[in-house]
């Protein structure tokens, strides 16, 4: 695998766990002003933002309003980008 290759795959990884960092903080009640959470947030908004809207502004967007499945999609987005690049490399 190519020096390049390597480094997407790793920082694909990186946004994957970050956005699973997320998710599980989610479940508990921090703070909003916490720096660890400052920084998980600034990692993973700037995916998760407009994969939200893009699901917010789909037709079944509407009717998903309690479950917020931008996650999964972002991962599941960042997992076809890597595949992508990846097969571009090689």
């Amino acid at each position: 695998m190519s020096i390049i290759s390597e480094v997407l795959v790793t920082f694909i990884n990186i946004l994957d766990y970050a956005i699973l960092i997320r998710c599980i903080m989610s479940w508990f009640p921090i703070s909003r002003d916490n720096p660890f959470y400052k920084l998980m947030y600034s990692i993973t908004e700037p995916i998760l933002g407009p994969v939200r809207n893009m699901v917010a502004r789909s037709p079944i967007g509407g009717s998903m309003r309690m479950l917020d499945f931008s996650p999964i999609i972002a991962m599941l987005l960042l997992s076809g980008i890597e595949q992508v690049v990846i097969s571009m490399l090689h």
